[in-house]
């Protein structure tokens, strides 16, 4: 089942589903965040990554910290067929019989900025890691403290067998933005 404001409004003030949290919408003058009737769009922090030593292929296998720099900063200008690692300014608690799902803002996607973020697992907890990507032909903008993506959460009508904390997953509990991993062992 869907979950509404009014249960969004409740679980982030009672339980910390996310913090912090904004209980409307402000939308005058920015990229829309805050709660919605269905949602939350949640909004992106000034810190974020870039490739400063690309490797030789992009494979999740062979990706580590080194390749990327990590930046801070008022207005983040991303080049043409380019992608950032950002976070979300907003820290979340997702409940074990809720899954979230995150949607890209249609103001950035109309200006051929794709935003992914994967689904946000049951007892999954941390900021969100933040893949935004310029697929168009020139700069883009995007602008830290407003809106960059919306999460909905879905209520399962039964537990799961087990959940990303039950699992052990891998990025449990970030607190910074976290390139791609792969687990061993």
């Amino acid at each position: 089942m869907l979950k509404s404001s009014r249960w969004i409004k409740e679980q982030s003030e009672i339980n910390g589903l996310l913090e912090p949290f904004v209980a409307t919408s402000v939308r005058s003058g920015v990229i829309s965040y805050g709660l919605g009737p269905y949602g939350y769009d949640l909004r992106l922090h000034r810190t974020y990554r870039r490739l400063s030593d690309p490797p030789a292929l992009m494979d999740p296998h062979q990706i580590q910290e080194s390749n990327f720099e990590t930046l801070s900063e008022d207005l983040i200008i991303i080049p043409a067929g380019h992608f950032i690692l950002g976070r979300s300014l907003e820290y979340f608690r997702m409940p074990k019989k809720i899954l979230g799902l995150v949607f890209g803002k249609s103001t950035y996607a109309r200006c051929g900025i794709l935003v992914n973020v994967t689904p946000l697992e049951p007892e999954w907890t941390g900021f969100l890691t933040i893949s935004i990507a310029n697929c168009g032909s020139g700069p883009a903008a995007v602008h830290p403290g407003q809106g960059i993506a919306q999460v909905v959460f879905i209520e399962s009508a039964e537990l799961p067998f087990m959940s990303y904390k039950d699992l052990g997953g891998k990025y449990n509990g970030q607190d910074k933005i976290t390139v791609a991993k792969i687990q061993t062992g």
